[in-house]
């Protein structure tokens, strides 16, 4: 199958398969997201609410993310990704069916949130270690660039959809929608191909006791800990994700009630985010070479847009400062993506980029708190805004400064493929 060096990846027939089941079913999250994020607000009008169902969420996520990556490491990740989308979608069925029966209440959402929370701990390092057995070494930089493509396509024609839909239909739709999608994933493992798999060398292997489990967390740190370039890039994410990459506590509240919008207004500001990081993933896929520098240059943009979201009052520089922010985020995502599955060995994949995930998404709750404190009581959204960019940017400076070999950036994703793995 003759494809453009950006689209490489797509000559998996496994890879497009669960591409395409990830675009329908990551549609329907982000129009869950909008609608639970809106639903919050409307019926608590306190950003600190918000907070804490990103605490609910994502909280789970910091104390089991490290053992989904054990699972990762130990079991059929295919068979174990059929798990984690069916329970999803049973969750978010019964927000639907809470909805549609004027049940819902705020303890709903903040208890389905942890259920989602729990699933999402072992479903994110699982899938994000998957893709490596879709597509080989070979294409894993391009595959990652094209997943980030898939999330952003659908950021920003999620939101989009969502905005609409609230303001003209309402909310209800949006959660029976994300129920829906979880089947596209589920259909696509079962079309997968065994055959056509690159499975890793080797497992770790699991006894059934808590010494055995506790061995595998400390190996999977140990490496960490040892790989200066990979610690760096852990800490730098975990420390941006958690000051600058609150959306979902501030910017419902930016949107009412400093740019006087209303839910589509909401929507579109997410989908500029969604186009900025779009654009970075296609530029990263095409390119072929991912830079260490274009990981602190991104994480260094998202905090300073952050800044210019808190002090705009404008809304067309909000949409580009959210664009901004979404550039800057792949940026930094993708790359540390690549970087960690191109220096790990197969055996400990599972868990070193559990750590990652961990710390990419497991933090959110610790920001969403410290977004909405500060919007809540000293100073509004805005406030929030200005000093979680700032922190940021600060982080991304303090990182570069820190990075091995500085001069040179280290080595390119490129290069990345022709180093054979270091082994723990």
């Amino acid at each position: 199958m003759r494809l453009p060096e950006g689209l490489i990846a797509f000559r998996h027939r496994n890879f497009r398969l669960f591409w395409t089941g990830m675009l329908v079913s990551l549609i329907g999250t982000w129009m869950q997201s909008v609608g639970q994020a809106w639903l919050v607000l409307q019926l608590t009008n306190d950003p600190l609410a918000l907070g804490v169902v990103a605490v609910a969420q994502f909280g789970p996520i910091l104390f089991l993310g490290p053992i989904g990556g054990i699972v990762a490491d130990s079991i059929s990740k295919r068979k174990a990704l059929m798990i984690t989308q069916i329970t999803a979608g049973l969750l978010a069925l019964i927000l639907a069916v809470l909805y549609a029966t004027h049940q819902v209440q705020v303890w709903h959402i903040f208890a389905l949130a942890l259920g989602m929370g729990v699933v999402n701990s072992f479903d994110m390092p699982i899938r994000q270690a998957f893709v490596i057995e879709m597509v080989g070494r070979e294409h894993i930089a391009n595959a990652v660039a094209l997943n980030s493509t898939v999330f952003n396509i659908t950021r920003i024609i999620g939101p989009a959809i969502a905005g609409l839909t609230i303001a003209g239909i309402g909310i209800e739709p949006l959660f029976f929608v994300n129920a829906v999608s979880y089947l596209a994933v589920v259909v696509s493992l079962l079309m997968m191909r065994p055959s056509e798999m690159h499975p890793p060398t080797e497992r770790a292997v699991v006894s059934r006791n808590v010494r055995s489990v506790v061995n595998l967390l400390v190996e999977g740190f140990q490496y960490t800990r040892g790989n200066p370039r990979i610690l760096l890039v852990i800490v730098v994410v975990g420390l941006v994700s958690t000051f600058a990459m609150n959306y979902s506590v501030l910017i419902p509240v930016v949107a009412r009630d400093v740019l006087h919008g209303d839910a589509d207004t909401y929507g579109f500001l997410m989908s500029a985010a969604g186009l900025g990081s779009l654009v970075s993933a296609l530029s990263i896929a095409f390119r072929r070479t991912a830079s260490m520098g274009r990981l602190f240059v991104g994480a260094a943009l998202v905090g300073l847009a952050m800044v210019g979201v808190g002090v705009s009052r404008w809304l067309p520089l909000s949409l580009a400062m959210m664009f901004v922010a979404g550039w800057g985020g792949i940026s930094m995502a993708a790359t540390a993506n690549t970087t960690i599955q191109l220096a790990v060995p197969d055996i400990l994949r599972g868990r070193v980029v559990s750590l990652y995930t961990t710390v990419f998404v497991g933090t959110t709750p610790i920001g969403g708190l410290f977004s909405g404190l500060i919007a809540s009581g000293f100073g509004g959204a805005p406030a929030a805004l200005i000093v979680g960019g700032s922190l940021a940017a600060v982080a991304a400076v303090g990182g570069y400064q820190r990075l091995p070999e500085r001069r040179h950036l280290g080595p390119t994703a490129a290069q990345m493929l022709q180093r054979p793995a270091r082994n723990p």
